[in-house]
């Protein structure tokens, strides 16, 4: 990649403290509400937002996206498609022309206001040619605008991936099961500020492993779409492999789903819990978890390829099958676990199975209560929910299919992880000062 400025190798020899590390002594170490200002935001999700029709036409960018839909801090729409569009919300244009509810502009900031692990905390991008676009800051994000004295566009959202500031963050976070961070405690958060002309030459670097992600990332796109259209018509039966003509059948869960419980006595000391990410994004593991951090004495053991629910995210997509790195881990009464009946249901089958917008719709039906985290799946209801599917031997062709698409589409992301190993190694040492560049 070519670059159009060099850089200084050599460690500032002038520094200051700055949380637990050092900076250089030129830098400026600031509260972040001293440099952003937050806007108002509409906490609405997608579903909210098309209750009443307008002919508006918004795109809604919420806490789901910022931490599994963009690779990249900096939100480009010329390159980014995959932002959907309300094209029936209720939001009028006046609101968007009203001082209370500004239109988000090139540099503002979306910031995740939750995560369900650490590493989430605070996750943000920066949007960039937004242009005449209607964009919102949609459910669960803060929407923050840079003071252009202090910092210039395309840096903004490097200063919460300073190791420091991460630190920080982690430190004020609250919650268990989900992790926040308040308004009131980011704005005195302390960030460190190069001088704006060392701002620009760090942007203007990280940029070209922008670059580089954003072109593989088009190459995933149209690989996932092709996975897409595979799943839509081979999961339904629309499309059929050679050598299978037999019917579909309507099953209930019961008959595929076998419940499993593997109960434990809460450990006594720190110990591996496992964790669904919402929107099918899978499982995630958290180390070292401390037993005081859980009310219940009992916990259960999951074992890899087991079916496993969170029932209090279940209407979000919180359904996964475990993976083999996640066995042994521990989980709570809420985390409901099932075995697969072989003679019915093949599990690789399934990893796909359990995706499909239907399975969400049907997991939403039979989550009942109020609005968002009140809402909690009935494990009755959920063993008998219907499934038309094929005979075992052809859902194991069907997964062997969508298994090779896999298996272009992790190459791929290989290639992505690869670069933005890269790109993040280059910022620790930039944004902490250890490398100086040289305009």
């Amino acid at each position: 990649m070519k670059q159009s400025t060099t850089i200084n190798k050599k460690f500032v020899l002038s520094t200051k403290p700055f949380y637990k590390s050092f900076i250089p002594e030129d830098w400026t170490i600031i509260e972040f509400g001293n440099v952003f200002s937050f806007l108002k935001t509409f906490s609405f999700s997608r579903k909210q937002l098309t209750d009443e029709k307008t002919n508006n036409e918004i795109q809604n960018i919420h806490y789901g996206d910022i931490h599994s839909t963009f690779d990249n801090k900096i939100l480009d729409f010329k390159t980014e498609k995959r932002i959907p569009y309300l094209k029936d919300g209720f939001i009028s244009k006046e609101l968007f022309d009203d001082a209370e509810f500004p239109a988000l502009q090139d540099g503002d900031l979306i910031i995740a206001d939750a995560s369900e692990d650490y590493e989430g905390v605070c996750d943000c991008i920066e949007i960039k040619n937004i242009n005449e676009r209607k964009v919102i800051s949609g459910l669960h994000t803060f929407a923050a605008r840079g003071n252009n004295k202090n910092i210039t566009i395309g840096f903004r959202t490097f200063v919460l991936d300073h190791q420091q500031v991460i630190r920080q963050l982690r430190r004020i976070a609250t919650g268990i099961s989900v992790y926040g961070v308040s308004k009131t405690n980011l704005s005195r958060v302390k960030i460190a500020l190069p001088p704006l002309y060392e701002q620009k030459a760090i942007a203007r670097l990280l940029s070209t492993w922008d670059t580089a992600i954003n072109q593989n990332n088009q190459l995933i796109a149209q690989k996932e779409l092709l996975k897409k259209w595979l799943m839509q018509n081979l999961l339904t039966g629309k499309k059929r492999l050679k050598g299978f003509g037999e019917e579909w059948e309507t099953r209930l869960l019961k008959d595929v789903l076998i419940p499993i419980s593997r109960p434990v006595d809460k450990p006594s000391s720190s110990f591996l819990a496992l964790g669904i990410r919402s929107h099918g994004k899978g499982t995630f593991l958290k180390h070292d978890f401390e037993p005081s951090k859980i009310a219940m004495e009992t916990l259960y053991t999951v074992r890899e390829s087991d079916l496993i629910v969170n029932i209090t995210f279940a209407w979000e997509g919180a359904i996964a099958i475990v993976k083999k790195h996640d066995d042994g881990a521990l989980v709570s009464h809420r985390f409901p676990t099932y075995n697969f009946n072989h003679e019915t249901g093949i599990v690789d089958y399934f990893r796909h199975l359990i995706l499909q917008p239907k399975l969400r719709y049907l997991l939403d039906l039979i989550s009942p209560g109020g609005a968002g985290r009140n809402r909690v799946l009935n494990k009755k209801d959920f063993l008998k929910l219907e499934v038309k599917i094929p005979a075992p031997e052809e859902q194991t062709a069907i997964a062997q299919v969508l298994q090779a698409a896999d298996k272009e589409i992790q190459l791929l992301n290989t290639k992505t992880d690869k670069l933005s190993e890269q790109k993040r190694g280059m910022m620790q040492q930039l944004l902490t000062g250890k490398k100086r560049l040289i305009i």
